[in-house]
């Protein structure tokens, strides 16, 4: 079982970040000592995908909190102020993050020390990044940006993976990604999966899909046995990674 709940988040100026949160039911307000994830969305925003995907982290024993870095919703102005903050490596969304994380980890429910993130498409390249930048010890990048120089991966904590031969677009960054954490010595698990498209993990209704197919030949669509692996790769990791000396 799982308690779900949206919430507002204080971010300074007069601004508010709405985001939602989910933990494993019976354990609000108390000091549970929950691991706690970052749940970063993709171009749509803060959608009931992404609240599926807290919840399901909350299934597995999390504290999971997804916030919506658009603010105002899925405008051509907020997206444009995102994709910015990703290109630049910095921003306002990266400074969002940063509260997102502090509210976060000063839950009851949470131990603030073990903290990951995981992100999705566009979410997936800040999740990879915020992996280098914030105070987390591990990340996952699903079919998201990976930068062409190596050397803005330096310092990068523990990353998991998982980007789908089809995507013309995103499964060469699966490539680099791989061969860089290779090179850089990093704990990781990525993984190519073959005959998969982009978008593997999130199950979307067919008409929004429609907005992003026609970018390219991304072959976007859930597939089960990706996803489901996937999932089982990343609790893996972030298992391992976030685990307590009494953990074992």
């Amino acid at each position: 079982m799982v308690l779900q709940f949206d919430v507002d988040i204080a971010a300074g100026s007069g601004r508010s970040i709405n985001a939602s949160f989910a933990l494993p039911d019976g354990s609000e307000n108390t000091d549970a000592g929950l691991p706690g994830v970052l749940v970063i969305h993709e171009i749509f925003g803060l959608t009931d995908d992404i609240r599926r995907i807290a919840a399901r982290f909350a299934e597995a024993g999390y504290a999971a909190l997804a916030p919506d870095l658009f603010g105002s919703g899925f405008r051509p102005a907020c997206v444009a102020r995102v994709f910015k903050a990703l290109r630049n490596r910095e921003g306002q969304a990266f400074d969002d993050l940063d509260v997102a994380r502090s509210w976060l980890a000063d839950r009851s429910e949470v131990d603030g020390e073990r903290l990951a993130a995981a992100g999705f498409c566009m979410g997936g390249g800040f999740a990879l990044m915020y992996g280098v930048k914030g105070p987390i010890r591990a990340t996952a990048d699903f079919y998201g940006d990976v930068p062409k120089d190596p050397s803005e991966l330096a310092g990068v904590c523990p990353v998991v993976g998982g980007f789908g031969e089809r995507d013309r677009l995103f499964a060469s960054h699966g490539r680099r990604l791989d061969a860089v954490l290779d090179d850089l010595g990093v704990d990781h698990d990525v993984v190519i999966y073959p005959g998969v498209g982009h978008s593997f993990m999130n199950q979307h209704p067919d008409g929004m899909l429609k907005k992003v197919t026609a970018v390219g030949p991304m072959h976007v669509g859930y597939d089960d046995e990706a996803a489901e692996d996937s999932w089982r790769r990343m609790l893996s990791l972030f298992g391992r990674v976030l685990a307590t000396d009494g953990d074992g």
